[in-house]
């Protein structure tokens, strides 16, 4: 049972409860699921809510009385306290991707304290990729079930800003025009699309430099994926250069705009 200071530790459980869930998610990626409407017209499938039980379930044991903000669980209209620590969980990030079977979805887990994310994991199953971090980070290869060990692990940073120009991850669905202004406005030379957190990964490992997401998001979609950047020494910040927090219960947890960037010298 890790402490919660151990942001290392939290990362690594944090990584062990993805995998484990990532069993019956991929169980169900393989068959001819269902997909439903939720309430906001959403899609959601049984992966995200077995997922999302078998992950809470495992989080009160490792860290008892924390609370845990989940999307499924927000959705069916629990509120927890997201005053002091909590816990951010997205059981399937990327549902139109896990429904369109590219492999671009992911399993998000990340711990926020004084409004910022300090510890995270991004977990995607069907490309069997794990992404976590705490005061570092790592990235490596995973199948869903198996223990995460460091030792199969590689540290990741960003990269320095590249003099050529830079490359700019955006959304698979959600790439507009905002976007693409803000992008040729930084003199972005190469645009890539992912789906998912997957997107502040690729920033994070030095694949690409800045990804600027203008429409809107939830918390739970880019809180483990902030820590991982966190970790590997970039940021996240409003277009206005403010920090971008979490803890937005006035909103329902809804973001704003927000960039983020790999290193900025």
């Amino acid at each position: 049972m890790p402490a919660l200071d151990d942001k290392n530790a939290v990362a690594f459980e944090f990584a062990r409860i993805c995998s484990l869930a990532s069993v019956k998610i991929m169980e169900i990626y393989e068959t001819d699921f269902e997909t439903r409407g939720k309430d906001d017209r959403s899609p959601v499938t049984d992966a995200d809510e077995l997922a999302e039980a078998i992950i809470l379930a495992e989080l009160e044991t490792a860290f008892p009385g924390t609370p845990v903000l989940a999307e499924e669980s927000f959705a069916a209209g629990f509120r927890p306290k997201t005053d002091g620590a909590f816990i951010l969980v997205d059981p399937v990030d990327g549902t139109k991707e896990f429904i369109n079977k590219n492999g671009e979805f992911t399993v998000n887990i990340a711990l926020v304290e004084n409004r910022a994310p300090t510890a995270g994991c991004v977990y995607a199953p069907a490309r069997e990729r794990i992404f976590m971090g705490g005061t570092q980070a790592w990235a490596g290869p995973l199948k869903a079930g198996e223990s995460v060990s460091r030792d199969a692990l590689d540290a990741i940073t960003t990269r320095p800003r590249p003099e050529g120009g830079m490359t700019a991850v955006m959304s698979r669905s959600h790439a507009d025009e905002k976007t693409m202004s803000f992008a040729e406005a930084q003199g972005v030379t190469e645009k890539v699309s992912a789906g998912s957190s997957l997107k502040f990964c690729l920033v994070a490992e030095g694949s690409a430099d800045v990804y600027p997401r203008f429409g809107p998001t939830k918390e739970w979609d880019t809180g483990a994926g902030h820590a991982v950047l966190n970790a590997a020494g970039g940021c996240v910040l409003t277009p206005e250069g403010t920090p971008f927090l979490y803890a937005k219960e006035d909103t329902e947890y809804l973001n704003g705009a927000f960039v983020a960037w790999g290193k900025t010298g």
